[in-house]
């Protein structure tokens, strides 16, 4: 248990402001009452207590803890969470499967729903805790087209009424590194994971959206390809990217195509990896370990993606659905996250954290006071403040358009 500046435990914090924020939520979906104690407060809640949610996603954010504050909090019947990759997930909802209300997915795999109506879009104007969401999901970068982001990816409308997901989490992706072996200067490039210094002791993710992005973007910078996207790249780049893969796989550079969290931890941890695509969650949690480990800054730039809550379609459970997203935006839940080295997509998140802890996580401030998990007093946060990594992204994920090919071809370079 954490406990912040002013001696109130993390506890504490998620007791308090769940109770208004979830509050708030079922408010919204007994017809905007005024008060939580009205008839029509009441009434929702009895609903809610009717029904389950069941939801399907990544271990990132389907956590027994939080599901089980949600349930605590909101009095809905029953709550189970099923952990599973994005690509198993999709294609259990595709198969049109009936287990689940929600799924918690990522931004770039929603067409793929969208276009089998496999889920239904979200009112904003049932999610009063959306009022605190920051811009970059609301207000497109005139950096990348609007469909190239996820400000374009989530809405149902051009009016932004409906929304085909309610972001929950996002971060900006790099590499992880064992600073005992690689300098800052070695690693501050995607292209060190395929660097024949590191053979043998690199790792790769297993999902082709991920890999395959960040292979094409190595290409570009190591001057083997010219590539504008390295989210949605032609046919011919998919080969030439699928080809340099299955050379470097061949070659033996990989010590391990990791899918899981734990597994990349323990690689990270044990040492028989030294570099590699990472989540900064697996940073964080080997440097718990008192083990050496950080995150690059890449040249390239950050790779961005956001996680959020879907809808499915014929859900018996609508209103437990709607309670579950808009807790996520009550602030309490992106606390957890946080800690673990996510960012929270809405600004409730700094009325529940420390001062010292959303200086440390958002604000790019030093760590103050004693060692937690691994930070040092007078640390900052590998990357700096939300802000500066914001602006050092290279792409978002997206829909590729020639999806099918490339898991056709990922299938070759598994198979390699």
């Amino acid at each position: 248990m954490t406990t912040d500046d002013k001696g109130v435990t993390r506890r504490d914090v998620i007791g308090t402001t769940v109770k208004t924020a979830v509050a708030g939520s079922v408010l919204a979906l007994g017809g905007g009452a005024a008060i939580f104690g009205s008839t029509a407060a009441y009434a929702a809640s009895a609903k809610l207590a009717k029904e389950q949610l069941r939801t399907i996603g990544l271990s990132v954010t389907v956590q027994d803890s939080i599901l089980a504050n949600f349930k605590k909090e909101s009095g809905v019947g029953s709550v189970t969470g099923t952990a599973a990759t994005f690509p198993d997930a999709q294609t259990k909802i595709l198969s049109g499967s009936t287990a689940y209300d929600c799924w918690e997915t990522i931004g770039e795999r929603l067409p793929a729903v969208e276009m089998t109506h496999k889920i239904t879009p979200i009112p904003v104007s049932r999610v009063p805790n959306w009022a605190g969401i920051r811009s970059t999901f609301t207000t497109p970068s005139p950096k990348w087209p609007a469909k190239d982001q996820i400000a374009g990816q989530i809405w149902a409308d051009a009016g932004h009424t409906k929304l085909w997901m309610v972001p929950t989490v996002y971060n900006y992706d790099s590499v992880g590194y064992n600073p005992n072996v690689l300098t800052a200067e070695e690693a501050n490039t995607w292209t060190a994971i395929f660097d024949k210094k590191w053979k043998g002791r690199s790792g790769l993710n297993t999902d082709p959206l991920i890999a395959l992005g960040e292979a094409i973007l190595s290409m570009t910078s190591l001057g083997l390809m010219e590539n504008k996207d390295p989210a949605n790249p032609t046919k011919k780049e998919v080969d030439e990217g699928i080809k340099f893969l299955i050379s470097k796989k061949k070659d033996g550079q990989f010590r391990a195509l990791w899918g899981d969290f734990g597994e990349l931890v323990n690689l990270l941890a044990s040492g028989e990896m030294v570099v590699c695509d990472a989540w900064q969650p697996a940073v964080m949690a080997v440097k718990a370990q008192g083990k050496p480990c950080k995150y690059a800054v890449p040249k390239e730039g950050y790779r961005a993606w956001s996680i959020g809550i879907s809808m499915i379609n014929g859900t018996p459970n609508p209103d437990a659905v709607l309670a579950y997203a808009n807790y996520w935006l009550s602030g309490p839940p992106g606390v957890y996250v946080s800690r673990e080295g996510y960012y929270s997509p809405t600004t409730n998140i700094e009325k529940v954290m420390s001062p010292n802890e959303y200086g440390f996580w958002y604000l790019g401030k030093p760590w103050k006071g004693k060692t937690w998990r691994g930070i040092k007093e007078g640390e900052l946060r590998d990357g700096g403040s939300l802000k500066e990594r914001a602006a050092h992204v290279a792409y978002w994920h997206q829909w590729p358009d020639h999806y099918d090919y490339i898991v056709q071809k990922w299938d070759e370079f598994l198979n390699a």
